[in-house]
């Protein structure tokens, strides 16, 4: 049974069209389910109706029957989405007679929907002229079969192999969607760039002349180093130091020994410098993706994009193959930081990759740049090159040959956006203050840059989380005491009188150092954070002792301890503290007093141990991304279960609650340091929860300011205490959308003002 399985799928993946392909299908499946009737219906685009594609045994020509979504059995399987087996169909209340088909004669039934990530795609039907029931093995093979075209099928839907009479004609609009990783409106032809290399399309190659690789592979790198530092040239007076530290990761990353080292041994082994460049990246790649940090993992696309730009300085010139005699918007497989700086900022409109995060450097550089983007888009963009296209990166929408209507709207929602975006940076220095005159406090989240420069931003109150990996995911040895020492003075010294919050390490099996592998089978839950540093106190200490060292004369420091899961893990971490604080207090000329002291709130053990943490701790700061990736049981980097990730999720609001109220109780200060704090809705919805001190992403600080200032703190807090009886996120989302709505704010989550 399994070889015809893979049989039927194989021939249908490898025919040449979809019309071939659902042939195939229905007279395979026929011949080895020994039936006498085998039929494929797919969904049309609204989902409304059911068009009869492939059939072996009606008498029907392909595309000349339709059934609506609450027509017939089939629209019955369609909407149950579950298998439907009928020893006798035309007696069932939902059975439809149609004459032109000749299905009279057909007595048993046996459909089961395609299913592809919760789209319905489609229904596949055997039938038999003997009144039977389909037997168990029968029915499993037909739900096993379904499930294996559904990816072949949804494959085709996204390349849009769909029959002409599933897909609207050519002249009409056409909609897609991706994720958003950018907002922002654009408007512009479309231009998809091809000419890239792809490293992935790479073979096995070797060579003759091992030196001459060499010396191609080196004339590549002094090619992509002076390539970075031509776009952070261009980009200086428009990023922050924060941003523009991306060029400089690129460039550490090509300086980088190890690296080098590596590629050269694989040369000397007589391979290409191609496929020597492919192994390497892949490895290193690798290294990154299986950390559950979602910024670190993300870090693989960095390195593949180090990769691409270095195959494109072995086989190419240094020309972006476009025509910008008129602005266009960008689409690409994989956008790299290299493109975005390639093309003037008045002619590219928008970007669109087919692959890659929302938390890429790409996205990131857009987002600093403030140029609308979209990931993750499904569609065929060699068809619709040159067409005029919108795109919504509040939505992450994509529309393809828009109406006059539509081009109206958006171009007076691009409007809207200039106003809002000139209106909320008028008072971005002044306190947070809502309507009615509560105080919020605002921080930063900085610590992604390799060097000690971070943003500086006017109007914050200080930094609420400093990550310390960087430096050391990118050295090739642990940074010595003075070096740590150094960077972290700088941090401190770029926030005078402002509180600065240092996490300590955060690494381990999901963040292997490359000068420390280390292999585990769910890295995730494993040794990590700080597990990590307390079964390494020469590290740990080395790491304290630099932070006391700097906040000497600073006074400004608080560290932050990671992953928590215990008080034993709390009162050992104090000690080492406390013998990091003593020793340097010994070598020192003068007294300073001891910084404060706080941990994050992430693993879910520790919202039943609050009431004990108040005697270690001076304070507390909610990591909201892994909190509600515990919470829910989902890695939100897989993309079969990212859907499942939902910050505004009941028990995460209810988690985030019960927090709050546990550490005022105690008198404990808290702050939130996750994504949720920088969203729009999110901030509101902490607000409205108790907490008052937020800390984000220097690219989210003026509107979130603006947003509380819009607001009172007695009608959010009324608006959150409903929320909190919602059974599900979709609900909270149509709520708190609507809320924005009346309070003028929808700009700041959808496009417009």
């Amino acid at each position: 049974m399994l070889t015809q399985l893979r049989d039927i799928v194989d021939h249908v993946a490898k025919a040449e069209s979809l019309d071939d392909a659902l042939a195939l299908l229905v007279k395979n499946t026929r011949h080895s389910m020994r039936t006498e009737c085998c039929s494929v219906y797919l969904m049309s685009n609204d989902n409304l109706r059911l068009e009869l594609m492939a059939t072996e045994g009606l008498k029907a020509k392909p595309n000349t029957v339709s059934l609506g979504i609450d027509e017939g059995l089939v629209g019955l399987v369609a909407r149950s989405c579950e298998p439907l087996n009928l020893a006798n169909a035309s007696v069932h209340p939902s059975y439809k007679y149609i004459p032109s088909i000749a299905e009279y004669k057909f007595n048993s039934f046996l459909a089961t929907p395609i299913i592809y990530r919760r789209q319905n795609l489609g229904v596949l039907v055997v039938q038999q002229k003997e009144k039977r029931q389909f037997t168990e093995i029968e029915e499993s093979f037909l739900v096993t079969l379904s499930a294996q075209l559904a990816v072949v099928l949804a494959y085709a839907k996204a390349h849009e192999s769909w029959s002409t009479q599933l897909q609207a004609s050519s002249t009409q609009q056409k909609q897609f969607k991706g994720i958003s990783a950018s907002n922002g409106v654009g408007i512009a032809p479309l231009w998809f760039d091809d000419a890239q290399p792809k490293i992935e399309a790479i073979l096995p190659s070797s060579c003759i002349d091992i030196e001459l690789e060499k010396d191609r592979l080196g004339n590549a790198v002094e090619l992509a180093l002076k390539d970075f530092r031509r776009a952070k040239k261009r980009f200086e007076q428009e990023l922050n130091s924060d941003t523009l530290a991306i060029f400089d990761l690129f460039s550490h990353l090509l300086n980088d020994p190890m690296l080098k080292a590596d590629l050269k041994k694989q040369i000397n082994q007589g391979d290409s410098a191609e496929w020597a460049l492919r192994q390497v990246i892949e490895s290193y790649a690798g290294r990154f993706e299986r950390m559950s940090d979602s910024y670190l993992s993300q870090r693989a696309n960095d390195v593949r994009e180090l990769g691409q730009r270095l195959l494109y300085f072995l086989n190419y010139e240094d020309k972006l193959d476009i025509d910008l005699s008129h602005p266009v918007i960008l689409v690409t497989t994989q956008l790299t930081a290299s493109m975005l700086a390639s093309i003037p900022k008045d002619k590219l409109k928008a970007v669109i990759s087919l692959e890659g995060a929302a938390n890429s450097h790409a996205a990131i550089l857009s987002k600093a740049l403030g140029i609308p983007a979209i990931m993750g888009v499904e569609f065929n963009p060699a068809h619709y090159h040159k067409s005029l296209a919108i795109v919504d990166g509040y939505s992450g929408l994509l529309y393809i040959k828009p109406t006059e209507a539509l081009i109206q709207e958006y171009t007076d929602l691009q409007n809207e956006e200039l106003e809002l975006s000139k209106l909320i940076t008028l008072d971005l220095d002044k306190p947070t203050l809502t309507l009615d005159g509560h105080l919020m406090s605002i921080h930063l989240n900085a610590g992604l840059s390799i060097d000690s420069n971070i943003a500086v931003n006017k109007g914050v109150d200080g930094v609420g989380l400093y990550r310390t990996e960087i430096p050391f995911l990118l050295h090739q040895r642990f940074p010595s005491e003075e070096e740590q020492y150094l960077q972290y003075k700088a941090i401190l010294e770029t926030y005078p009188q402002k509180p600065v919050v240092m996490r300590t390490l955060d690494i381990g099996g999901d963040k292997p150092l490359p000068y420390l592998p280390i292999e585990e089978d769910n890295p995730f839950l494993g040794w990590r954070g700080i597990r990590f540093t307390l079964d390494h106190p020469d590290i740990f200490l080395l790491q304290l002792k630099a932070m006391i060292r700097a906040n000497i004369g600073n006074n400004n420091l608080s560290i932050m301890l990671p992953m928590i899961s215990g008080i034993p893990e709390l009162r050992q971490a104090k000690a080492f503290i406390n013998q990091a604080y003593e020793e340097v207090l010994s070598e020192s000329e003068i007294d300073f007093s001891k910084p404060r002291i706080g941990m994050m709130v992430e693993v879910p053990s520790m919202l039943y141990l609050l009431p004990r943490v108040a005697g270690f701790v001076d304070f507390i700061s909610v990591g909201t991304n892994d909190l509600t990736q515990y919470l829910l049981a989902v890695d939100r980097n897989n993309s079969r279960v990212s859907h499942v990730y939902e910050s505004y999720h009941p028990a995460v609001l209810l988690a985030l609650k019960q927090i709050i109220e546990t550490a005022n109780q105690h008198n404990l200060p808290v702050s939130v340091c996750g994504e949720l704090a920088g969203d729009p809705i999110g901030c509101l919805l902490l607000i409205g929860l108790g907490y008052r001190n937020l800390s984000m992403n220097t690219s989210n600080v003026a509107k979130i300011k603006y947003i509380i200032r819009q607001i009172t703190l007695t009608e959010i807090e009324s608006m959150t205490n409903i929320l909190l009886h919602h059974d599900d996120a979709e609900t909270i989302l149509t709520d708190m959308m609507s809320f924005f709505e009346q309070k003028d704010l929808l700009g700041f989550i959808r496009a417009g003002k």
